[in-house]
């Protein structure tokens, strides 16, 4: 990369939203950019996301690109090693390749107030941006918790994010910490091999069938022959889902029967009344993501397997010991512990107007202008932002919003002229807050009587979108210039002229 390097735009990520910034900037006209990457391949969570059982709970046909239909999705929810090969593939479909600088972890972004850009430091050399479009996802940091005696502990310790694929763990005890959307499927990928399973459980999942089968020969020929089958398809899972909204935004205790489907879910395979006890949630479902797993509880009612119902502790030797005393030796340690998510790292690398870090803005929890753009952060943009995460549908209806947005925020640079940059309004942006935390506390996701990573430090909600993706997309359609301030750069003085004329003639 060569030095202090100057591009129109910088996406930073190669997920589903960086790449999805790449595609829709070149279908924009703009060829200008720079896709920055700390790994050494794209595909973001996908591509980190590698433990045994790892797959979307999102269906196929609905969890890809609009503009990138894949005829071929062998099952009806994917596997991980499908999703990234997809990612791989409009990758090459839409010439990402030139754009994309791997092994380029971005260390620092500085906003340079007499330039109006955006000062870039990488681990492969520095650069300047116009914009930057930041993709990087809040599922990309892993999160492990502090655990007392962790550091000394002999055997094996990884997180679900980071699976050690060397280390063989059959006849192995194993503990697995945490009962999140990756662990319901690690635990029965790996219990049949291990020697023992202990499952360290703080709070219970709602756990429903995962109703996941192989998509027909005959169903990938007629999408292949008849693209519009494939957006009907589309079209039916996405309504479907679009009309569950409102019993979780507005009328929580309709989920009541759904509560009932999952309690019978659990009785089919949990005999034991016992177990059923310690795996029955005390909230409302849909408080927590709602998990999707028909091999789950079968699993855990295997007896090689040990649930107990508290949180891991602490650590002596190769023991383990949870809150409540529980205690078992196991020679790895697998944590399905979640990620950074209101709490992102690349916050503390983002320098603002005013020399503040994002972060150093956001102490006081997440909030950007329709889950873009930050005051005191002119042309910066995040693909999921604050309050844009869904709990029933796909992130990918979500993602192409925020591009209609960005794509129309740089139309509104052009429009404007010259050297030109956007700074959102921290009116705007309060007021635009204001409005979701308002709509917010109907919801499950405040009302429901749960602890969630959807919530940050101080117990609000700022991951969540409180309404319909038809909702945000109109939201999203075109930036209102009234909500930004329009900055110019400052016009050089005669004598600064004179020098730079000067310095351009012995150039």
């Amino acid at each position: 990369m060569a030095e202090h390097e100057h591009v129109r735009v910088a996406v930073i990520g190669s997920g589903f939203g960086g790449l999805g910034a790449a595609v829709r900037l070149r279908r924009e006209g703009i060829t200008d950019f720079v896709v920055l990457e700390r790994a050494s391949s794209v595909g973001g969570t996908w591509r980190d996301n590698s433990y045994p059982g790892c797959a979307c709970d999102v269906p196929s046909h609905l969890y890809s690109f609009s503009f990138a239909p894949n005829p071929d999705w062998p099952r009806t929810f994917s596997g991980q090693e499908h999703i990234r090969a997809y990612l791989e593939h409009v990758t090459d479909v839409f010439r990402l390749r030139p754009h994309i600088r791997f092994d380029s972890e971005v260390k620092k972004m500085t906003w340079n107030a007499e330039h109006l850009r955006w000062d870039i430091e990488t681990t492969s050399g520095n650069l300047c941006a116009d914009v930057v479009v930041s993709a990087t996802g809040p599922l990309s940091d892993p999160k492990i918790p502090d655990i007392t005696g962790l550091d000394s502990f002999p055997g094996k310790v990884f997180h679900s994010a980071r699976w050690d694929h060397d280390y063989d763990l059959t006849g192995k005890r194993v503990a697995v910490v945490g009962t999140g959307a990756s662990a319901i499927q690690i635990v029965p990928s790996i219990q049949p091999r291990v020697g023992r399973l202990t499952l360290f459980q703080r709070t219970p999942p709602w756990v429903m069938p995962r109703v996941d089968r192989a998509i027909s020969s005959l169903e990938r020929s007629l999408h292949r022959a008849l693209p519009l089958t494939t957006q009907v398809r589309r079209g039916l899972l996405w309504g479907i889902r679009e009309l569950q909204v409102q019993a979780f935004t507005k009328h929580p205790d309709e989920l009541g029967f759904v509560e009932q489907l999952a309690k019978r879910n659990m009785a089919r395979a949990i005999k034991d009344p016992a177990l059923r006890a310690k795996l029955t949630p005390d909230y409302r479902i849909g408080c927590k993501r709602i998990l999707l797993s028909s091999t789950y509880y079968p699993a855990l009612a295997q007896d090689n397997v040990d649930v107990v119902a508290s949180g891991l502790s602490e650590v002596r030797g190769s023991t383990v010991v949870a809150a409540d005393g529980t205690e078992a030796e196991v020679d790895a340690i697998v944590f399905g512990t979640g990620f950074h998510v209101t709490d992102m790292p690349i916050a503390e690398r983002v320098v603002g107007a005013d020399g503040r870090t994002l972060a150093e803005t956001w102490k006081n929890g997440m909030a950007a202008l329709r889950g873009a753009s930050a005051a005191g952060f002119p042309n910066w943009m995040t693909i999921i932002g604050p309050n844009t995460g869904l709990g029933n549908s796909s992130m990918i209806l979500m993602i192409e919003s925020q591009l209609n947005y960005m794509a129309d925020y740089l139309r509104q640079l052009n429009v404007l002229g010259g050297k030109v940059a956007l700074d959102a309004r921290q009116s705007a942006v309060d007021a635009w807050n204001h409005k979701v935390q308002e709509r917010m506390k109907r919801t499950v996701w405040n009302t429901g009587g749960c602890t969630s990573w959807y919530l940050d430090a101080s117990g609000r909600n700022t991951t969540i979108w409180p309404g319909t993706t038809t909702e945000f997309r109109r939201a999203t359609r075109r930036v209102d210039l009234a909500e930004y301030e329009v900055i110019r750069a400052p016009r050089p003085t005669a004598t600064a002229a004179r020098r730079q004329a000067a310095a351009e003639v012995d150039a």
